[in-house]
């Protein structure tokens, strides 16, 4: 009886992460779409507008050091509602703010709070299933797919219907309000101090290795995402509706590589998975790069470009806990390198194409995804050094 209940309550634990990761997916793609009424709403230009990745990055950064602590020391599902009840209240302040510095304060809570649920969910899901988390981890990041998925079409839908963004936000800080019910479940503990102690015997210079991974594919993944609405407007190769479903296409097609990461991660290793994923991303930028102005290489590309790149941050997630032990600090620091990508890429890429126009974008990204096949090469070698202690660690 007391393993059955267990089991019971572990589900309804991994269901209320999985509903976090949805919600967090709702919230963060719903930026870029907005982006070009943002700008009007406060009287800036796109490239000033690109300052909202940034800031709202910043916020992702603090909040992931202060809730990886926090995650360690408090009851986690607590600390887990509380981020959801914030971002919801940013969602709704959003639309309603009048001066652009304004937002830009909005963009830092929002990101604040992001970080509390992507942090806690997942770490607390490796403290719920330990070794055999490989599963869940996929799936947990193919609800964020979903998420991102549904929001540039309840965007999309939203201003066909009323004409304005406002009730789009409204809608979204509705949908993340039954996250925070997550408090009404006991919490999972996290590991025993003396098993993280001195780091768990990790190899010298393997967490800075990861974390500037992480900066560099979140940073294409956050980049594309953000971007190719306005890229597809500037193009001419769409209008406002059919660049939301582009976006949507994109974000689509990354909850299917997600989806498939957790019928290939029992099979492949997560080495040839991430190797495989930049290889496929840099593929697609170069189908979009050869036509230029055909739309239907762009809707190839994205879709492409989604596929590939969406199962990394889960196979990242997944070589990373089969070399250290994952507490709620060291998860902190995947999302820190995570937070400083989104931050600084899309607003470069945003200065950019105010600059040289939109062909910017496709050229940035190839240079980080490059950059990022050289960090996972030297993780690589890293390990050749120094194979990790556990036999599970042939990742």
């Amino acid at each position: 009886m007391p393993a059955l209940m267990a089991q019971y309550r572990g589900q309804l634990q991994t269901g209320a992460y999985f509903a976090a990761l949805v919600g967090l997916g709702l919230a963060d793609a719903a930026l870029g779409p907005t982006l070009p009424g943002l700008a009007m709403q406060t009287g800036v230009t796109i490239g000033a507008i690109s300052v909202l990745f940034t800031a709202r990055s910043l916020g992702y950064l603090c909040g992931s050091l202060l809730s990886g602590r926090l995650y360690d020391r408090l009851p986690g599902h607590a600390v887990m509602a509380a981020a959801a009840l914030l971002l919801s209240a940013m969602l709704v302040l959003v639309p309603h703010a009048p001066m652009f510095w304004t937002l830009v304060g909005i963009a830092c809570g929002w990101g604040f709070a992001e970080s509390g649920l992507d942090v806690g969910s997942n770490a607390l899901l490796v403290w719920v299933h330990g070794s055999a988390v490989a599963p869940y981890m996929n799936a947990l990041h193919f609800c964020y797919g979903l998420g991102a998925l549904l929001s540039p079409i309840i965007v999309a839908r939203m201003l066909a219907a009323s004409g304005s963004h406002a009730s789009a936000y409204s809608v979204l800080a509705v949908l993340m309000l039954p996250v925070s019910l997550v408090v009404l479940l006991p919490s999972p503990r996290p590991p025993a101090a003396a098993a993280v102690e001195h780091g768990g015997g990790r190899p010298p210079g393997l967490l800075p290795l990861i974390v500037t991974f992480f900066f560099l594919h979140v940073a294409a993944e956050a980049s594309f995402g953000g971007w190719i609405y306005t890229y597809a407007l500037r193009r001419g190769l769409a209008d406002e509706a059919g660049a939301a479903y582009l976006t949507a296409a994109y974000w689509g097609a990354l909850t299917a590589g997600r989806l498939l990461s957790i019928l290939l991660s029992a099979r492949v290793r997560p080495r040839t998975l991430l190797a495989g994923g930049l290889v496929g991303a840099l593929a697609s930028l170069a189908v979009i790069a050869a036509r230029p102005a055909d739309a239907t290489a762009l809707w190839l590309g994205a879709a492409g470009m989604g596929l590939c790149i969406g199962p990394m941050f889960a196979t990242t997630v997944l070589l990373a806990e089969r070399r250290m032990p994952i507490t709620g600090a060291t998860t902190a620091w995947f999302f820190v390198g995570s937070s400083c990508g989104v931050m600084t890429v899309p607003y470069i890429i945003g200065q950019l194409f105010q600059w040289r126009g939109p062909q910017m974008l496709l050229l940035a990204l190839a240079v980080v995804l490059l950059l990022a096949l050289l960090a996972l090469a030297a993780l690589l070698a890293l390990f050749r050094i120094q194979p990790a202690s556990r036999q599970a660690a042939a990742g």
